[in-house]
């Protein structure tokens, strides 16, 4: 293509230059030679010949087709001579071009890995199979399989139709303060300070642990991160790019099923002090395994005696109980005992808004100077990141949330999501039960919220 151009635009240009064309509206061109030598008919008022064309020529710089007869003058072998090297030179240049034009970095990049859990949902949507069940992905299904949209949700939405005041304008940096007061309160509790509480809006739980990781990696003197092993996945990829030490402690016992206390407890006592250790708020992913409230204060006041910073991820409050204030436990027992807190928060699972990337992120403060500090920097994070978050998913939260008949209703279709769950982990260890198998499936149905380990080894497994 480049070869083309070239031979099209440069020699009308030339010809432009050499014959000195001036473009003379719908009359065409009227082409005046700059030799000395010209024919001896059509000469124009200042002396010179005027050649007109039969059509005109709508753009300059475009190759000309012109009919002329051309002067006898003494530089025209010159101009023929030239016009044939140039052709030449444009043929080999851009042949030369075409032989050494370096490969694409492209050509060399690497395939990566699938993702562990959205890769096998790829893999579920290619299946033909009608009888195939997707077991991977942490979203809520109704009983014909599929997605459920909370009846609160739309009815939030028809609000929002009619509302004039509500509109597709960008949100500040922080988000939508009004959603953003409504979510903190959700979590903290409706009598939360609000002055010392200093949060923003974020691309959901992922975008919350995102920005609070880059914080923590930016401001925190200790860069090493205690998670529990197992874990979302997604959260060692998310803090290892923020530049942040991620260190495993045990969490799920595999021999009996429930919670590693002892392990979990020896693992935290060997932290540095003042490094930051990672909490499920409530219904843990993926084990469905939660501790007790005699055994949240137990790891509380471990957490306070080697002064660790709290980094609570919330993905699921309602989702463990049927009660969003109940799954609430944790994160408001250890704001009362003076934790240093900071709170990733999603509306994905609980509100069904998976696709609108609607979270927060949060932290307690000593007063109302450090709130805005922090808030400072936390907005510089996200400038360069993602700007400012999308509204929608926000605005149906916060709908529901400012509205007591739609916020009682919410509340009854959250324990109504969260009672169908536990009624399945019971009809499942049942219907295993009855097909024969001999392998005790009881931690199944004392396991909460969305996920559940089957307690099975894969050479156990036939896929």
């Amino acid at each position: 293509m480049s070869f083309v151009c070239l031979l099209i635009h440069f020699p009308a240009l030339w010809l432009e230059d050499v014959l000195n064309l001036k473009y003379s509206g719908k009359h065409g061109y009227d082409m005046r030679w700059v030799g000395d030598a010209f024919a001896s008919q059509g000469h124009s008022t200042d002396g010179s010949p005027q050649f007109n064309t039969s059509s005109p020529i709508p753009v300059p710089g475009t190759l000309y087709s012109i009919s002329l007869s051309l002067p006898k003058y003494r530089d025209f072998y010159s101009f023929m001579k030239f016009s044939a090297f140039s052709f030449l030179f444009l043929v080999k240049s851009a042949s030369s071009f075409s032989m050494t034009a370096t490969k694409s970095y492209l050509a060399e990049i690497p395939m990566g890995a699938p993702d562990a859990i959205l890769g096998i949902a790829d893999n579920f949507k290619k299946c033909t199979d009608p009888n195939k069940v997707n077991v991977c992905v942490g979203a809520y299904r109704d009983e014909n399989g599929k997605p459920w949209i909370l009846p609160s949700v739309r009815e939030a939405e028809k609000i929002m139709m009619e509302d004039p005041a509500e509109n597709k304008e960008y949100a500040s940096i922080s988000g939508d303060a009004a959603y953003v007061a409504q979510a903190v309160k959700f979590a903290y509790g409706q009598d939360a300070d609000l002055s010392k509480i200093a949060a923003v809006q974020t691309l959901s739980g992922t975008g919350a642990c995102r920005v609070g990781g880059q914080f923590l990696a930016n401001f925190f003197p200790v860069k090493k991160i205690y998670i529990p092993d197992p874990t979302w996945g997604n959260h060692i990829n998310i803090f290892e790019e923020c530049g942040l030490e991620v260190v495993r402690y045990r969490y799920y016992n595999r021999a009996t099923n429930g919670l590693n206390l002892d392990g979990m407890i020896e693992d935290i006592k060997a932290a540095p002090e003042g490094a930051i250790v990672l909490l499920h708020a409530c219904a843990h992913n993926p084990t469905g395994c939660d501790p007790s409230v005699e055994q949240w204060k137990t790891i509380s006041d471990l957490i306070k005696q080697k002064n660790l910073q709290v980094f609570f991820d919330s993905a699921y409050q309602g989702f463990a109980s049927g009660d969003a204030e109940a799954d609430a436990f944790a994160l408001r027992y250890f704001v009362e005992q003076g934790h240093n807190i900071m709170l990733a928060q999603s509306f994905a699972k609980n509100f069904g808004l998976y696709g609108e990337r609607c979270g927060t992120l949060s932290f307690l403060t000593d007063n109302a100077d450090e709130k805005e500090r922090v808030m400072s920097q936390v907005k510089r994070i996200i400038r360069p990141m993602y700007s400012s978050p999308p509204v929608h998913g926000s605005s149906i939260v916060r709908t529901v949330l400012t509205n007591e008949k739609l916020t009682k209703q919410y509340y009854e279709e959250c324990a109504f999501m969260a009672n169908r769950i536990g009624s399945m982990r019971t009809l499942l260890a049942e219907k295993l039960k009855e097909a024969g198998s001999t392998h005790d499936w009881s931690h199944v149905t004392s396991q909460i919220g969305m996920f559940a380990y089957t307690g099975k080894f894969r050479e156990e497994t036939t896929i």
